[in-house]
């Protein structure tokens, strides 16, 4: 069975451009979740933020034997033959255009619906276009690509971002992808567990954003069926190496209100929780100040074309590709104390133990940020 066994499924939440929207906002309102990207350049006719090449070296990824280069179609591409859903609300009209640029700055092999690498799927009939939707729709699938650029990528629009249409759309794409990707959400509520079951599909993993206003839990990130991802800062220096990572002060993560702790959380292992699900499970940078490169033509409040964009929503996709990378040869259980990159200072909060990251798993950056060169062939082992 193609699947990423080594945690849960996944789901996560973003925040209009250039927007701090604080985590009491990003409620569950009427059934609505919201997108929680975070942008911090206005607007630039030239790159700002990471770039591919540097995320890469950064997580490990430049160390697997697969490549990054090539045509769309070539074995050796890294996730060739795995198929990847991203789930976002609204109707993009320019992503494909996008896409294409971002690819030719980065020399990325072309993803489109001519060489079948690219599909964008409307099952629900197309509404309208929301800008601040669509940059998480540029976000989401211009770093899946990047990551994993031999993998197929099926972009899944619901009509609305009503939790109604967008567990529709996780539906559709799970139906026809191994990794699906979920960049939104909202805070956690009594009858979230009868959800649950839109992540329990054999043979697919979910992953999703834990948020974005520090402390607290949203959902669906908080499912004991997705990979919750939370967030972390690079620390780069002038010269453009990596000196350190540390848990963000936005990223989300606790213990949740209503949703069991799962078994596999026994195994990390993971501090007292009275037996509710922690949060969140991994890690991947996040801060709009290590944010990373994104194309966006269609732009949001002074928020176009290149843009430098950070949030836990930078993760989802990255991990999704992540898997399809481990899917594409065999998997196995990991060793996580030798596959992630602890993160062992940072808060997220001023709640004591549960606000701050530490040795081994911890409620801010889960197990840590992934050692793509030790992970991805730990899974791939018989």
């Amino acid at each position: 069975m193609n699947k990423l066994v080594f945690l849960a499924t996944a789901t996560l939440i973003l925040l209009s451009p250039g927007l701090i929207i604080p985590q009491a906002l990003a409620s569950h309102v009427d059934g609505y979740a919201f997108p929680l990207n975070r942008a911090i350049s206005p607007s630039s006719a030239t790159v700002v933020g990471l770039t591919p090449t540097q995320i890469r070296q950064f997580y490990g990824f430049n160390l697997l034997p697969c490549s990054f280069s090539g045509t769309f179609g070539s074995s050796t591409l890294c996730g060739n033959g795995q198929t990847i859903g991203i789930v976002d609300a609204f109707f993009d009209p320019n992503i494909q255009s996008d896409l294409n640029t971002f690819d030719t700055q980065f020399g990325l092999p072309d993803c489109n619906t001519s060489n079948g690498c690219f599909t964008v799927a409307t099952p629900q009939g197309i509404q309208h276009t929301d800008r601040g939707w669509a940059l998480e729709v540029s976000l989401d699938v211009e770093w899946a690509h990047a990551i994993a650029p031999g993998a197929k990528i099926l972009l899944v629009e619901s009509k609305t971002n009503s939790f109604a249409n967008l567990f529709g759309a996780v539906d559709y794409a799970s139906a026809r992808a191994n990794q699906v990707s979920m960049s939104w959400g909202g805070s956690e509520f009594s009858s979230e567990a009868s959800n649950d079951f839109h992540f329990q599909v054999t043979g697919v993993t979910f992953f999703a954003s834990s948020g974005d206003g520090g402390h607290g839990l949203i959902y669906p990130s908080a499912s004991p069926f997705v990979v919750s991802v939370g967030g972390t800062t690079l620390n780069i220096d002038r010269f453009g190496n990596l000196v350190s990572e540390t848990a963000w002060s936005g990223s989300g993560g606790g213990i949740s209100a209503f949703e069991s702790e799962p078994s596999y959380q026994t195994n990390y292992p993971i501090p007292s929780t009275g037996g509710l699900r922690g949060n969140p499970d991994v890690s991947y940078d996040a801060d709009p100040a290590s944010g990373v490169a994104v194309f966006d033509s269609l732009g949001d409040q002074g928020f176009k074309d290149w843009i430098q964009v950070g949030g836990t929503s930078a993760g989802s996709p990255q991990w999704a590709a992540l898997g399809a990378i481990v899917n594409a040869g065999r998997t196995s259980k990991t060793a996580y104390s030798t596959n992630f990159r602890d993160i062992t200072s940072g808060t997220n909060g001023s709640c004591g133990s549960v606000c701050t990251a530490g040795t081994n798993y911890d409620f801010v950056t889960g197990l840590g940020s992934p050692l793509a060169n030790a992970i991805v062939p730990s899974l791939q082992k018989a």
